[in-house]
């Protein structure tokens, strides 16, 4: 009995230096994320996160509108590969919408239209289209005004040339490492943090903004903090008032919050809503910002965000991923683990894939092979509509 209290008593002093290490060496958010590695059972973000963590309500539109369905809904069957496809990376819904009318729909598991699911990153192209409402309202000068003007705790050598442009087309300058599988890394712990503003708090910009572009959730995160003190609102209620309320979605949605005390967005992803409703937004560029025959967000933005801003960010607008495939043109919001709403403006097409896994990135790209099968699958599915109508 003596030597099992002995080796407790140095068990208990082993454990406390352990913890105590980890607050001297700022890794002490390792322990919350090990309390909730335990209790998810898994050591990656997914798709329902949002029922484990404080989040803020966003409800449905005042006036929900209902997509209309093709008048060819749902008459071309998935392909063999398309549904081989779903099984291996766990497809939870799956649209193609021609002619602003669903055209194919499919859930899976227990998913269904009004299921919500993570956005992950595809909310970071909300995100930057909210500055741009933010500047036609008049709470936020230009592209180009100082984020110091709005943050003024923001440090580094470059921070007082940092413009909320920059953050909106990833080229901040922020020292920050995108990384989701190591645990030590920023991205992770922004993730778990209960205090996302402290952890931002403590991130120089380390570089010279408008530069080059650097892919970063913390420079969205930032941007959004940014509106909210331009604004005096929430993101979650900037984002309801410039979109989801006129858009008409069908569906309540909410946004993880870092805790119920400090109450702020983890802006960088963690929206929660449904494919129907992701794709009203991916419809509204596709239209040039028109919903319902109103101008909801200026054409010029519509085009400039769809534009290259950097040489080395080819692929990239602002908040918009971009490319050709097929000899196509489309423009996407993209997020972890294969969340995609993709617009093919020429073709008046929009595909949205949401679901638990991705392939990993092809050599050289910014991009998982699947993006480009579910483009290729849902065309050939087009195709095939095409050569059998009469």
């Amino acid at each position: 009995m003596k030597k099992l209290v002995s080796f407790l008593k140095k068990l208990l002093v082993v454990l406390a230096i352990l913890v105590a290490g980890l607050y001297i060496s700022g890794y002490s958010y390792l322990i919350e994320l090990g309390a909730k590695v335990v209790e998810l059972g898994r050591t990656s973000a997914g798709l329902e996160d949002y029922v484990y963590f404080d989040s803020r309500p966003i409800p449905k539109s005042d006036n929900p509108l209902t997509w209309p369905l093709h008048t060819d809904y749902n008459l071309v069957p998935a392909s063999g590969k398309l549904q081989k496809l779903h099984q291996d990376l766990k497809t939870v819904a799956f649209l193609v919408i021609k002619n602003d009318s669903i055209w194919h729909e499919q859930y899976f598991e227990t998913f269904g239209k009004d299921s919500k699911t993570n956005s992950f990153s595809m909310v970071k192209t909300i995100v930057a289209a909210s500055l741009a409402k933010a500047i036609e309202e008049g709470d936020v000068k230009s592209f180009d005004q100082k984020v110091k003007t709005f943050l003024p705790w923001l440090k580094g050598a470059y921070a007082d040339s940092l413009t909320v442009g920059n953050l909106a087309t990833m080229s901040s300058g922020l020292k920050w490492i995108e990384d989701y599988e190591n645990l030590l890394t920023i991205t992770p712990r922004t993730y778990i943090t209960q205090d996302i503003v402290g952890v931002m708090k403590t991130l120089p910009i380390e570089s010279a903004p408008g530069k080059h572009f650097v892919y970063q959730s913390g420079s969205t995160q930032l941007l959004s903090l940014a509106l909210t003190a331009a604004t005096g609102e929430t993101i979650s209620d900037l984002v309801r008032r410039y979109f989801w309320n006129p858009l008409g979605a069908h569906a309540d949605a909410n946004w993880r919050i870092d805790s119920a005390k400090n109450s702020i967005e983890k802006s960088y992803c963690c929206f929660n809503s449904n494919a129907r409703d992701y794709a009203r937004f991916a419809a509204l560029f596709k239209n040039g910002g028109i919903w319902n025959g109103k101008q909801l967000i200026s054409a010029d933005y519509v085009k400039e965000s769809i534009t290259p801003q950097f040489e080395d960010g080819q692929d990239y607008g602002y908040g918009w991923w971009l490319g050709s495939h097929m000899g196509k043109r489309f423009y996407s919001m993209r997020g972890h683990n294969g969340q995609y709403a993709i617009v093919f403006p020429d073709d008046d097409v929009i595909v949205v894939r949401l679901g638990h896994e991705q392939l990993p990135d092809l050599p050289d790209a910014r991009y998982s092979a699947d993006y480009l099968d579910y483009m290729e699958e849902a065309f050939a599915m087009l195709y095939n509509e095409t050569v059998t109508s009469p």
